[in-house]
């Protein structure tokens, strides 16, 4: 902060302009500076700068930094934090939206790969697209707290370029008579791309305030997301135009957004200051039931969008040979449900907000088991109209699902600091433990959600392997999604649960 001076202190070369820091009182050298962290549960009480804590004015930091960040004071936000803030999320979302196309990446080359001239069969494409997804998920974690530690902007630049990486050496490597041994290790490094959904959320989550996370996460997400059917209509015009011959094409077109992503956070993001890892509050979140239940529902919602995002053009080609005999009339479908699902997922937490995320979840579910149970019914027919509707309508509620899940986590702490207040603990300590558990739960759940993705693939290989068809597949997915309601209502739906609306 700068002494005598109305700005918040911005480090660095460039500095956020006087428009938008008008409004934060200065901190001088020898007094504190109030931060406000905010996190994804809504607070039991306004906030004020009195209960705000207090922290010692942070060093200076080379780079773009903001020391002094309140986006609850709705004063603040008009005048200086709405700017930054969508600034910030625009290339947050361009960020992530490349990185779930390289995460995705695979799911479009096993097209590229008629098993004549590489030598793989389904199950071995099957397990092309299933490692990425499995390491995706576990480095979600680590970049959930490379946020904190290096700071958002920084971190951004870091994770986009590190998706050089997968793209060249895949770029290189990809060419007729390659091992499998080596496509196997390739195709693990995508898996890169995963973790940047798990960084900008936790990114973009600090920058807003309360009553607008659900429509700034979602967009994130949603925006994120879109980046896999974007990548599979660019392997549509490329099987269209240059042939499966060239599939180093889509490698290439990527190359630049990458360094577009890159160079877009060094120039025009930000890191803030205000954002800390709070290692206890991860160890306490492994602790407490709902983490878990919360990431086995996220398995149902996010992993079954990713699985079936990276499994549904091999689907078509094994399940209708005769239909899909080329790669490009598989391709000319495999975007279509990853698109949809993608664009819904806000809907789902605006759903969710008026109505509330565990009744829509639940239902979602109900949903995804009739829908799982017409694509098994247009598989024993074999019925491809009635199969692709199927399994688009699973996209379409998977979307849904995703969205409306990631509005129950802050209900679920929010409702027990309502309950630890009204038995007559204090307001603020309840606050800043809802606030810190939200935190420490998208991270995980987030997580082990998408080892879901892992599982799908994992389910259609071995289906393909001992039936020839997807059948005992979408069984297991069927009886997975009753699993799915009976533990939603049970925990958070059913009269005289503990927990209140969620």
């Amino acid at each position: 902060m700068h002494a005598g001076d109305r700005r918040p202190h911005h480090s660095g070369a460039r500095s956020v302009s006087e428009t938008e820091h008008g409004f934060i009182r200065a901190a001088t050298p020898g007094k504190r500076s109030a931060v406000t962290v905010v996190a994804m549960a809504a607070p039991t009480r306004p906030p004020s700068a009195s209960s705000a804590p207090v922290a010692p004015a942070p060093p200076e930091r080379r780079g773009r930094w903001i020391d002094d960040w309140r986006p609850e004071d709705p004063q603040f936000w008009e005048s200086t934090g709405k700017t930054v803030a969508r600034r910030n999320l625009f290339f947050s979302v361009f960020s992530e939206h490349v990185g779930f196309s390289i995460w995705s990446l695979w799911s479009v080359l096993v097209l590229f790969l008629p098993e004549p001239v590489f030598g793989i069969d389904p199950a071995g494409k099957f397990l092309l697209t299933a490692l990425p997804t499995a390491l995706g998920a576990f480095v979600r974690l680590p970049y959930t707290f490379a946020v904190a530690r290096f700071g958002g902007r920084n971190w951004t630049i870091v994770s986009a370029a590190l998706l050089l990486v997968p793209t060249v050496a895949t770029a290189i490597v990809l060419e007729p008579g390659v091992d499998y041994g080596t496509l196997l290790f390739v195709a693990c490094l995508a898996g890169v791309g995963g973790g940047n959904f798990a960084s900008s959320m936790a990114n973009i989550n600090a920058f807003y305030p309360d009553r607008l996370k659900g429509w700034a996460l979602g967009l994130n997400a949603g925006g994120g997301n879109v980046g896999v059917p974007v990548i599979q209509l660019v392997g549509l015009l490329v099987l269209a135009t240059a042939g499966a011959e060239h599939p180093r094409i889509v490698l290439w077109v990527y190359v630049p957004l990458i360094v577009v992503a890159a160079v877009g956070a060094v120039l025009l993001m930000d890191n803030l200051t205000m954002a800390r890892n709070q290692p206890q509050a991860m160890r306490e979140a492994a602790r407490e039931r709902h983490t878990w239940i919360m990431a086995f529902l996220y398995i149902g919602t996010f992993g079954s969008f990713i699985g079936f995002g990276f499994a549904f053009g091999q689907v078509l080609q094994n399940q209708f040979t005769d239909s899909f005999a080329t790669p490009l009339a598989a391709a000319s479908l495999t975007w279509l449900g990853p698109l949809l699902g993608s664009l819904i997922r806000p809907f789902g937490g605006s759903l969710a907000d008026r109505f509330g995320g565990a009744l829509i979840t639940c239902w979602t579910f109900v949903a995804m088991a009739l829908g799982a149970l017409v694509v098994w019914t247009a598989s024993r027919l074999e019925s491809l109209p009635l199969f692709v509707v199927g399994f688009v309508t699973l996209f379409v509620l998977s979307g849904l699902g995703n969205g409306s899940t990631y509005k129950m986590i802050p209900a679920i702490f929010r409702s027990q600091a309502l309950q630890a207040v009204a038995e007559g603990g204090g307001a603020e300590a309840a606050d800043r433990r809802a606030l810190r558990m939200s935190g420490a739960l998208i991270g995980i759940a987030g997580a082990v959600g998408a080892f879901g993705g892992v599982l799908v693939n994992l389910a259609f290989r071995q289906s393909f392997m001992t039936t020839g068809t997807g059948d005992s597949a979408y069984l297991a997915f069927i009886a997975f999604y009753v699993v799915c309601v009976a533990v939603t209502w049970i925990v958070y739906l059913r009269p005289g649960r503990p927990l209140g609306r969620v």
